[in-house]
């Protein structure tokens, strides 16, 4: 038991460990996973899965993989699929035989397998699979249409490979016994139909469930982990591999049935497909075993090479032949496919159902489907933006700002802002207060920023710092709370609430977020200070000119709003912290117009609140 746990906080580390690191440097996380594993494996002993967990590991991957594909099939929204849908059913209805029957044929005429090892590893190899296509999208930079095409191959496709390595196994397994095609595949394909009923009936269940109060709010996420392994068990009982389809319906239906409820448990099951990737793909290279690399031959090598060059290429090119889908992205997908942990647990299952055929290459297949996993995942994970780049598919990658209310205040901010080349996005629900912006040539969107249909229509991945400027205050408050989880509690900010009166209107500090401008300016202190002639001004500091330099030459009452980084990214002057300004960054202030712009807004105040003593007194 001491050992199981060891590895298990092992693991964590690791994989958690590789995924910071991946943060900070920049590098394909899992790339790093996949390094980590072998090295704490296979190189240095520290690390035996399968001497810690015997039986029970694939079981556990199995059923996290079952996990992550239910996580994935919840991102699916159908609207998405009708910008899209041509290129991804294409990529499926072609993609799939296509990749299998080129794949077969580089089997058997370059690596040299038998032709049923040949066969089922080709039907193994059509998945991508979202545990290692979802974190490579994540640390990328790549434009919408080729990143959701990319993201709807790999969890459709999936399942589709699992069932055409379960379709070949079974047509070997009985084709002694004088079995043909037709009375193997139809009751595989009706065990596949079932397996999607149940999962589409077990999303029924918990759409009319969740909403009527049938499940408390604390037993909800428990309650759909539990729903969701039970639906895998129980397929699989079935037939073999027919749990990953039932879970993948089940995902795709209930991101398509408008639960409400669903919306809260959205950060955990992120933060859990997280924690199981990372998890995954430890073990997945801890387990690598050297002897299985000893069986490795120079024509693997050369089916390695055409498997990038050759069968995925012509896979996409031919299932994307006289579609919409633009040429350079085309050739964009024609290269990313890596593979993952789904490939290797599924090539281990049957390796062994192979040799116990008597297939003496099936126990090739482990060490095949190893090469093949991390080849693509280091030639996809260190060229994807290299290649998006060049075939110019590539999205911001600079940090963007995302700004939520048309004032004046924030109009002016999103000109400054977007004349350092910083991404910004205007939104609001009026096209009357955009029209300023648009004439300014902001980009803007028009709709309301908490409607559900705004995720499909803006893209908000360029986007890694929001502001909420409207007049409400309590409105603001609630933009914040809401993407807080998604954008992150440190980069959603909005004015403060202004002097003392009124305190029993503020805003619980745990909803807000944080407070721009170290003084607490409010909406109606920077409206009333614009009004007056304050503006924004960009200072670009140097070895021979620093902060207090700038100070110097800006009216006393200038309030810094941010520092904007070399790189793009952006710092804030709030109540809480303050960023140390060096060479090279840019400032951005809020300040009079002058010495004599200072005077006369100062006595402007003064003025305006005397007058309102007066109406107050009478």
């Amino acid at each position: 038991m001491e050992q199981q746990a060891f590895v298990i906080a092992l693991v964590g580390i690791l994989g958690i460990g590789a995924q910071w690191v991946a943060w900070r440097t920049g590098w394909p996380a899992i790339v790093l996973m996949l390094a980590a594993g072998f090295l704490a494996g296979p190189a240095l002993g520290i690390l035996d899965p399968q001497a810690a967990f015997g039986d029970m590991l694939v079981p556990m991957i199995s059923i996290g993989v079952a996990l992550i594909l239910f996580e994935g099939g919840l991102s699916l929204d159908f609207r998405e699929l009708r910008k899209y849908g041509g290129g991804v059913w294409r990529l499926v209805i072609i993609g799939v035989p296509l990749g299998w029957l080129l794949g077969s044929l580089a089997g058997y005429y370059v690596a040299g397998l038998v032709w049923p090892v040949a066969i089922l590893f080709a039907g193994i190899l059509v998945v991508t699979g979202p545990t290692v296509v979802m974190p490579l999208l994540r640390q990328s930079t790549v434009q919408q249409r080729p990143a959701a095409l990319l993201k709807w191959e790999a969890i459709v496709n999936d399942p589709f490979g699992a069932l055409c390595a379960v379709i070949a196994y079974e047509y070997f397994r009985y084709v002694g016994d004088g079995a043909t095609m037709v009375e193997i595949v139809p009751p595989l394909i009706i065990a596949a139909v079932i397996a999607g009923l149940i999962g589409y009936a077990a999303a029924w269940i918990i759409a009319w469930a969740f909403p009527r109060g049938f499940v408390p709010e604390f037993l909800k996420v428990p309650v759909l982990l539990v729903v969701v392994v039970g639906v895998f068990v129980l397929c699989n009982a079935i037939e073999h591999e027919a749990g990953l389809v039932a879970v993948t319906v089940m995902g795709i239906a209930l991101a398509n049935m408008n639960v409400a409820s669903l919306r809260s448990i959205h950060p955990f099951k992120q933060n859990i497909a997280l924690l199981l990737v990372s998890g995954i793909f430890i073990l997945l290279s801890a387990s690598l075993d050297f002897a299985q690399l000893r069986q490795f031959e120079w024509q693997f090598g050369l089916f390695l090479l055409a498997l990038l060059f050759v069968v995925r290429p012509a896979t996409v090119l031919i299932s994307l032949a006289f579609s919409s889908v633009p040429w350079n992205e085309r050739l964009f997908l024609a290269w990313i496919a890596p593979r993952g942990i789904v490939l290797v647990a599924i090539s281990g299952l049957f390796a062994l159902r192979l040799s116990d055929l008597g297939y003496a290459d099936g126990s090739i297949l482990i060490g095949l489907s190893f090469a093949v996993v991390v080849t693509t995942i280091v030639a996809h994970g260190f060229t994807i933006n290299i290649v998006a780049k060049w075939l110019k598919v590539r999205g911001e990658s600079r940090p963007g700002l995302l700004i939520v209310g048309a004032t004046p205040w924030t109009i002016a901010l999103a000109k400054q802002m977007h004349g350092i080349s910083t991404p910004v996005m205007l939104v609001d629900a009026s096209w009357l207060r955009l029209k300023p912006a648009r004439a300014a040539g902001i980009p803007t969107y028009h709709g309301e920023i908490l409607n559900e249909a705004t995720e499909h229509n803006l893209d908000l991945t360029p986007f890694n710092v929001l502001i909420a400027a409207t007049d409400n205050e309590a409105y603001n408050t609630l933009v914040c709370s809401e993407f807080a989880p998604e954008i992150g509690t440190d980069s959603v900010y909005q004015l403060g609430e202004g002097g003392d009166d009124g305190d029993h209107r503020k805003m619980p500090a745990s909803l807000r977020g944080r407070a721009l401008f170290a003084s607490g300016f409010s909406v109606a202190d920077v409206h009333q200070r614009q009004m007056e002639g304050w503006v924004f001004r960009k200072t670009k500091l140097s070895d021979h000119f620093d902060i207090e330099d700038a100070k110097g030459v800006l009216p006393e009452a200038t309030n810094m709003l941010l520092l904007v980084k070399p790189n793009g990214r952006m710092r804030f002057f709030t109540h809480a912290s303050a960023p140390e300004p060096q060479a090279g960054d840019v400032v951005i202030s809020f300040s009079p117009p002058g010495k004599k712009g200072e005077e006369e807004s100062a006595a402007a105040r003064r003025a305006a609140k005397a007058g309102a003593a007066k109406v107050q007194t009478a």
